[in-house]
Order: structure tokens, then C-alpha cells, then sequence
């Protein structure tokens, strides 16, 4: 494998166990219900649904984009909280995020060898390669997680 391959390959891998981690993570967490955060905080519930909201609403049609645009561009988006059904636990919520993460790292692998070649530009980030996109995302994905991980008992 060359270098780039092994980059690729731990980066889309990364994402697809992105939902383990965060199921280990809430496996620990002392207040899982909503409501359970400090003033203003989201729970562990509100963060996991934001992750599911920011994987429908912004990573997916971004490689939908990469799919079938020449060099598309990306406003900033700030998506809220997924609602749907399950949306009312933790457990719900971690469902849902597996199968959202699932749908995204399926679009990943549909873009095939070509789609690693391909570019779109971010309002905020420039000029990205799929790798380099999955290099954000993977940093929103850790930014969250570790918010989850300030509810795990000491």
C-alpha cells in the first residue's frame, strides 16, 4: 500500500468506528437522559443527535456534491439537533448516529479510487480533497466526543 493509501484507507476507517467510540463513551456517561447538562450545555443525548444532524445535513450532501459536480462549493452550516424516531434517549440517538455515519461512509466508498482526486472548495477552509474533508470531519467528530467524554464519571 502506498502512503496515500494507508491515509485514505485510516481516515474513511476512522469515520466508520466513529459510532463505537461514542457508544463506549455513553456505556460510562452518568446522565444520559435530556435535561442532564449543566445550564446552556447540550446532554450526551443533544451532542450524539447534533453528530447525526451534521452527518445528514452537511457531510452527506458534501460527497453527494463531489459525486456528481466538477468542483463544487460549501457554505458553513451549522445544523441543530436530529429529530426523528428514537430521538428521545441516548440509546436512540446512538442508533441513529450508526446508521447516518453508515450512510456517510457508504457515499465515501461510492465515490470510489476517482473520488480521492477530487476537489470542492469550503467557504471557510479553502480548497479540500476528500481526504482533507474527512480530516474536518473527523475533527468535528473528536471536538464532540470529548464533550461526551466530560460526562463519564470520575
Amino acid at each position: 500500500m502506498t502512503t496515500a493509501e494507508v491515509e485514505r484507507t485510516k481516515a474513511r476507517d476512522g469515520l466508520a468506528t466513529t459510532p463505537d467510540r461514542a457508544l463506549a463513551l455513553a456505556a460510562h456517561v452518568s446522565t444520559p437522559r435530556a435535561g442532564a447538562a449543566p445550564a446552556g450545555a447540550w446532554s450526551a443525548r443533544e451532542i450524539v443527535l447534533h453528530l447525526v444532524a451534521v452527518d445528514a445535513q452537511v457531510w452527506q450532501p458534501r460527497l453527494d456534491s463531489l459525486a456528481g459536480e466538477l468542483e463544487p462549493h460549501w457554505s458553513w452550516i451549522e445544523p441543530g439537533l436530529w429529530s426523528g424516531a428514537g430521538d428521545d434517549t441516548l440509546e436512540g440517538a446512538l442508533a441513529a448516529f450508526r446508521a447516518a455515519r453508515g450512510a456517510t461512509v457508504a457515499r465515501v466508498d461510492a465515490l470510489g479510487e476517482d473520488g480521492w482526486l477530487r476537489h470542492g472548495t469550503h467557504a471557510t477552509y479553502g480548497r479540500l480533497d476528500l481526504l482533507e474533508l474527512l480530516k474536518v470531519l473527523a475533527d468535528h467528530d473528536d471536538e464532540h466526543l470529548a464533550q461526551l467524554a466530560g460526562f463519564i464519571r470520575a
